[in-house]
């Protein structure tokens, strides 16, 4: 028979991580902060992913960005277009994928034409919006579509 002792790293190995699953098992603070991972929307189920630079899923809520408008990548007008469509919806997943945000209600409406929840992703008081934005990723939302062309 064998005995293994444990010494030095894996020692403390077995002894925090049963105490780490405890903690945020039994701790409501600790929970709140784990965060799902998103990628690119793809053929399965859409509960937390990236469709473009402005539309996302979360939960398995289709959500519109409100306050920004970035170009499209399914059916876009042009090569120009599409290529920055691209680098929108690679950031956005960059943006949410690097910690906590908050997703606020848009003004007086709940969603768009399209069934799309209206919403405002905010971290630390700044819109993930303004951020595409003042990177020339998006443009503010004017009430309309403008070409990228």
């Amino acid at each position: 028979m064998r005995i293994h002792i444990l010494t030095g790293m894996s020692r403390a190995v077995w002894l925090f991580v049963p105490l780490g699953v405890v903690f945020f098992a039994t701790c409501p603070a600790a929970a709140d902060i784990v965060q799902p991972a998103y990628r690119r929307c793809g053929t399965g189920p859409r509960i937390n992913c990236i469709v473009d630079g402005d539309t996302l899923w979360n939960d398995g809520v289709k959500i519109r960005i409100a306050d920004i408008d970035a170009p499209e990548i399914s059916q876009p007008h042009c090569a120009t277009e599409k290529a920055l469509g691209e680098r929108a919806t690679l950031r956005l997943m960059e943006l949410v994928n690097v910690g906590p945000f908050a997703i606020l209600a848009w003004k007086n409406r709940d969603q768009d034409r399209n069934g799309r929840k209206l919403r405002v992703l905010v971290r630390n008081g700044r819109s993930l919006g303004d951020i595409l934005v003042s990177e020339g990723l998006a443009r503010t939302w004017a009430g309309r579509r403008q070409p990228w062309c």
